[in-house]
């Protein structure tokens, strides 16, 4: 069976930028068919703990106050979320993450920040970020979830809402093996260390490129589809 037939998706929306400090705001996880309807999916809102800065609120729309009043307590969402994840990864199934090196590093680090073991999956990660790079290497313009899902006629109406872009996630993922299926139909594990070599392959470039433009000594982050925590 292909991995394409039913496909786990998740996302989350966050303090700020950085998936080793910052913290889990909302997320969602859920299950999408063939056709990219939903079958089923769990949202959470947490209180993080920690003020929401005002950048943050601006692009989710979850301020300090709101959190505070209608969030769950950070350590129960984030032990949710871990279980949710462990779920999906005992039943083998995809795990579609746009840009997955964020989300599941800063899972990580909740995780730790609140003693709590981290979840284990198996080769099991479709990151659509990481496969369009590689797919369509020479395409000019941002490669945002919003302009990736353009490109590949995925509807998106409600960016950095954590349920629409994990299914937007879901739903590229199938519309890019649609387009290249001699790439991507190929079985989950083997799908997994194409992405592990183009991420590096692409960090590689980009650390040239900063190297010989920028900063002579610039480092990219490495790690996918996590990067380490110390």
């Amino acid at each position: 069976m292909s991995w394409t037939e039913r496909l786990a998706v998740f996302d989350t929306e966050t303090t700020g930028t950085n998936p080793l400090t910052d913290r889990i705001v909302t997320a969602f996880v859920g299950i999408i068919d063939a056709n990219g309807e939903v079958e089923r999916g769990s949202d959470w809102l947490a209180d993080p703990g920690v003020p929401i800065p005002e950048q943050a609120a601006k692009v989710h729309g979850i301020s300090t106050e709101m959190a505070q009043e209608n969030g769950e307590l950070a350590r129960d969402v984030v032990e949710r979320i871990r279980d949710s994840l462990n779920w999906i990864a005992r039943n083998k199934l995809p795990l579609v993450v746009y840009n997955a090196p964020f989300d599941l590093t800063l899972v990580a680090a909740e995780c730790r920040r609140h003693g709590l073991d981290a979840p284990v999956l198996g080769p099991q990660v479709v990151d659509p970020l990481v496969i369009d790079r590689a797919v369509d290497r020479y395409r000019r313009g941002k490669r945002t979830l919003t302009d990736t899902a353009v490109e590949y006629g995925v509807e998106l109406l409600d960016a950095h809402d954590a349920s629409a872009d994990a299914v937007a996630s879901g739903r590229l993922a199938l519309a890019l093996a649609q387009r290249y299926p001699d790439e991507l139909l190929v079985d989950l594990p083997t799908l997994h260390e194409k992405q592990r070599e183009w991420a590096e392959t692409q960090a590689a470039s980009f650390e040239d490129y900063m190297r010989r433009t920028r900063d002579a000594n610039f480092t990219a982050d490495r790690g996918w589809p996590m990067r380490a925590l110390n």
